[in-house]
């Protein structure tokens, strides 16, 4: 059996009947299957993922009974084979069928004659297959091209010409690149590039941000580079955060939502070791992956605690010349990165995001001293999360004034969309 196609078929039924996030899952197949190219099942495995409602439609032409009428395991066959004839140019037809149907062998037994018979139907039938109409239902036909949940589509419409909601799809179906942040404690940015192209890689500067890298090649966190903490990978956006938090020398610093701690370590590397920052977040398990990352890094000026960021801690109230509120959030502007997102169903849950949101923003915001900086962020792309959680805040709270607000999406800015308010406390009691 083809242990490429093997790891991408674990990877895939992982994120289909475990609910595993997709880098997670993947990462953790390709270290368990050791696959020959890397590359080609992470191709397959985000095509698949990026594509699914697609995918599904042209099974729902070939199978009489429809592609929620199967098993996830002839549904995800399927869905591969699809992939790769339609797709993955690289691969002959044969090749996508015969290994199919080896698959089905495997883990749908009993079942490789079904999944031969309907690849080979799509073979027949691929160029007639047609989307839905679009003069007909313009939501249903987006949601289909582009595999987004129909309630996404509805959202954005909300806020955004048709065309320019059409040009935001595309961009969250496309490869995102890979950005490092250098890290200024460690090394300059001459000398991170100048080892990188040494060792094969080739490196062009950011756009955005002055530390930040984009990097073609593989294996980069294996290198001694990482290893001993001379990088991080980190989109531009999430660096922009740190950027317009301005941290400087010697501060006291909050970041109250913390976990994983990429950008509490920017916040640090740009205050180079001076100062305070206190990183909390509710999950003390995720603490220890901040402790652990801060020792890669050799930041020393960073202390964890466990803490329900919506309550206020009365002894910090006061105390902080900047806070950092990135708050959880429905992640709308990472799906380059975790496309399982974009079928996420709209619950309770995601309705009351925007309350949690302002609970936490508006304790947070006890934290700032006359004078300092709060700064609200999150990585998606929904006005009820961001512009009206902002608009919601000031209302109540008179002391603050917005100062800079910015909404990043991925065809306009090649970053992961996200939303970056920043607000300064006056000096004056009221």
């Amino acid at each position: 059996m083809d242990a490429n196609r093997k790891t991408a078929y674990l990877t895939l039924m992982d994120v289909e009947a475990k609910k595993a996030y997709s880098n997670i899952a993947l990462n953790h197949q390709i270290v368990r299957g050791r696959p020959q190219s890397q590359g080609f099942v992470r191709e397959l495995v985000y095509g698949v993922l990026e594509n699914k409602m697609l995918l599904d439609h042209y099974i729902d032409q070939l199978v009489p009974s429809g592609a929620d009428s199967l098993k996830s395991s002839d549904r995800t066959v399927l869905r591969m084979g699809i992939y790769q004839l339609g797709y993955m140019n690289s691969v002959p037809e044969y090749a996508a069928v015969n290994e199919s149907v080896i698959l089905a062998k495997r883990y749908c037994r009993g079942r490789d004659g079904f999944i031969n018979g309907v690849l080979r139907n799509y073979l027949n039938r691929r160029l007639s297959m047609r989307l839905p109409d679009r003069a007909e239902d313009e939501v249903k036909y987006l949601s289909i091209k582009y595999s987004y949940a129909p309630w996404i589509i509805e959202l954005w419409l909300e806020q955004y010409k048709v065309e320019f909601v059409e040009e935001m799809l595309k961009g969250g179906n496309e490869t995102p690149p890979n950005t490092i942040r250098l890290n200024w404690l460690k090394v300059m940015k001459e000398d991170l590039v100048k080892k990188l192209e040494e060792k094969g890689y080739e490196v062009e500067p950011g756009v955005l941000c002055k530390n930040a890298l984009h990097v073609k090649g593989s294996q980069l966190l294996g290198t001694e580079l990482y290893k001993h903490g001379l990088f991080s990978v980190q989109d531009e956006s999430s660096m922009l955060v740190a950027e317009k938090l301005d941290p400087q020398h010697g501060d006291t610093v909050m970041d109250v939502c913390a976990a994983p701690g990429g950008k509490t370590m920017a916040i640090a590397e740009r205050m180079n070791n001076t100062g305070k920052i206190f990183a909390s977040d509710i999950y003390r398990r995720k603490l220890d992956l901040i402790d652990k990352e801060a020792e890669r890094l050799g930041i020393t000026n960073v202390e964890t605690w466990s803490w329900d960021a919506t309550r206020v801690d009365s002894t910090m109230v006061e105390k902080a010349d900047k806070v950092l509120v990135d708050v959880p959030c429905s992640g709308l502007g990472v799906t380059r990165r975790k496309p399982e997102i974009k079928y996420k169903e709209k619950t309770e849950e995601t309705e009351l995001l925007p309350k949690k949101q302002l609970a936490i923003l508006s304790a947070s915001a006890q934290y700032v001293k006359p004078g300092g900086t709060l700064l609200y962020s999150t990585c998606t792309i929904n006005p009820y999360e961001n512009q009206r959680v902002i608009g919601d805040f000031l209302k109540k709270n008179s002391l603050f004034r917005k100062e800079e607000m910015i909404q990043l999406l991925p065809h306009v800015n090649g970053t992961d969309g996200f939303f970056i308010c920043v607000m300064k406390k006056s000096e004056e009691l009221v």
